[in-house]
């Protein structure tokens, strides 16, 4: 084959190759774009009933780039902005009442996206916490994403470090451990200050199941 046969050919190859990654590109492009449309099909407008909150911020965007164990620099900028936005209650006591904390925990109703009927989207959200920690023990439907928290408060006491530690932790996670799987419960409005204060209690208090 004479060489510039075989060079327009190799041309030939390449152009193609290209061509065919180009369409590969926009049919997946396509494919995307019509999956965005059955997602804000399938979300009722309102309130916490669309994808606005599937945009991701500052934080959530770098713990993506870095699949979750970015480099200790940027961890440490991403637990110092997140420490910033734990707020506290109003009366300054970071342990509530044990058994408010309790329903809160055991609640499957959290910040949920889109419609679950016959959920009341008005109705008043819990943490969702046992489906990632086991909690009382004749609780046996729990799962297992985070550590189990039976005898949580038996174990550490309460001082005011575990005291502050707790309330902090389940406010923002995130200010402990950047890419933490934990929701920003706090942070992101999921629960107010007042019920993550009675899910301290839960969790430290002496009477609490959690601890007895």
């Amino acid at each position: 084959m004479h060489p510039n046969i075989r060079i327009f050919s190799a041309l030939g190859v390449i152009t193609a190759a290209a061509l065919a990654g180009c369409a590969s590109t926009d049919r997946s492009a396509d494919l995307n774009s019509k999956a965005d449309q059955v997602f804000k099909a399938s979300f009722l407008p309102g309130p916490g009933q669309d994808l606005s909150r599937l945009e991701q911020d500052e934080t959530q965007k770098a713990c993506s780039q870095y699949r979750g164990n970015p480099p200790e620099a940027v961890a440490k900028a991403i637990e110092a902005r997140e420490a910033k936005n734990i707020v506290y209650p109003a009366d300054g006591k970071l342990m509530g009442d044990w058994k408010a904390g309790a329903k809160v925990f055991n609640s499957g109703f959290a910040m949920r996206i889109g419609s679950f009927m016959p959920s009341d989207p008005k109705a008043v959200r819990g943490g969702n916490c046992y489906a990632c920690h086991q909690g009382e023990a004749k609780e046996v439907a729990y799962g297992d994403l985070g550590p189990s928290l039976l005898h949580y408060g038996k174990l550490r006491g309460q001082s005011e470090a575990i005291v502050k530690y707790t309330y902090e932790k389940i406010y923002n996670a995130k200010a402990f451990n950047a890419c933490s799987a934990m929701p920003r419960l706090g942070h992101k409005g999921v629960l107010s200050p007042k019920q993550i204060a009675d899910l301290t209690a839960y969790l430290l208090s002496p009477e609490s199941p959690i601890n007895r």
